[in-house]
């Protein structure tokens, strides 16, 4: 990478145009500006399917500047030609790159790969525990942030349902009890903790790092489990529904979050599950809960890493479609300590 005389700095209210445009243009789809190629470099999140407005899913942050998501611009010569924008966790002392833009003439790659240093020198300065970052794997995406310390752990397809396909019918509260199901409280933090372990392979286990204290948050500001689209979609409402095992059992075998969208935004779920268990009743009870708390006929995204499947066949089969694929990155910047542990004394 050649060295450049532009310079990273913190975004300003008077840059709200030129990072309008920037951000336009690298969330448009392929063709629509100049000639058949994009004039940016983006993440590629979290889709490029027409059907979706992924411009829409971008609300910058300038109109109300906080300290908590920071927000960076590369200047070259009194002209941006480059964006970073972070959303910090403050629960978790977590990071999230949900945006990295860069203008793409012949010199993007080294305008974004300063970008991210900037971004891990000031999360080194704010003890941020770790840093994440979902994108996809075009334009030397993934080799960026590698170069940079991040370790790729999974993978996810972006499934999409169409605005027009009708809403399940919800069930009454006697037919939801005989599925077992019931909403989320405080008491199942736990049996959440358990349940998220035993659905997800133990090396992505330890490197997401929930703890029980995580699974107690209840509200719209409840990012777990965190995937590819909950840094980026806001929402006017969260709930969370599980499904419990059979009489006998005190575990749980699925869980639901639901996001009902703000705006022109598609509505989210997200499901768990272990793998012996069919979770396909638990996903139309919760495509009729956002039907009955919406006002429309709107579109809805979910995710579901590769080692979920058959998930997302349960999933195809209550009207979704897969659109896009995201490798998901994370660096720690803590340092691992080893667990004190008895040794045989020695004489």
């Amino acid at each position: 990478m050649t060295a450049r005389s532009g310079r990273v700095r913190a975004a300003r209210i008077t840059d709200l145009a030129a990072l309008g445009e920037l951000s336009r243009l690298s969330h448009s789809p392929e063709g629509e500006d100049d000639g058949d190629a994009r004039p940016v470099r983006s993440l590629g999140l979290p889709i490029t399917a027409s059907q979706v407005s992924v411009f829409s899913l971008f609300r910058m942050p300038l109109g109300a500047f906080q300290p908590h998501d920071p927000l960076y611009v590369y200047e070259d010569d009194g002209h941006l030609a480059g964006l970073a924008r972070v959303e910090r966790d403050g629960h978790r002392d977590e990071w999230t790159i949900v945006e990295l833009d860069a203008v793409d003439h012949g010199e993007a790659g080294d305008i974004r790969f300063r970008l991210v240093q900037q971004i891990l020198r000031d999360a080194g300065k704010r003890a941020v525990e770790r840093i994440h970052v979902a994108c996809s794997d075009e334009g030397g995406n993934v080799e960026l942030f590698m170069q940079a310390g991040f370790a790729r752990y999974g993978e996810e397809v972006i499934l999409h349902r169409g605005s027009g396909q009708q809403w399940p019918a919800l069930p009454s509260d006697a037919d939801a009890a005989r599925m077992r199901i019931r909403p989320t409280t405080g008491l199942d933090a736990l049996k959440l903790h358990r349940l998220y372990q035993s659905a997800t392979p133990r090396p992505v286990f330890r490197f997401e790092g929930y703890r029980i204290p995580d699974w107690e948050r209840q509200g719209n500001q409840w990012r777990i489990p965190r995937s590819s689209l909950t840094p980026i979609l806001r929402f006017a409402d969260v709930e969370a529904f599980v499904q419990e095992c059979p009489p006998g059992t005190p575990e749980l075998a699925a869980f639901i979050q639901i996001g009902v969208a703000k705006s022109d935004q598609p509505h989210y779920l997200r499901v768990v599950a272990t793998p012996e268990t069919d979770p396909s009743e638990l996903i139309a009870y919760g495509l009729s809960v956002i039907g009955r708390r919406s006002s429309d006929a709107r579109s809805v995204l979910t995710a579901v890493r590769t080692y979920e499947s058959p998930l997302d066949r349960r999933l195809e089969e209550a009207g979704f479609e897969p659109i896009s694929n995201v490798s998901l990155l994370l660096k720690e910047n803590l340092v691992r300590v080893a667990e004190p542990m008895l040794v045989p004394a020695v004489r």
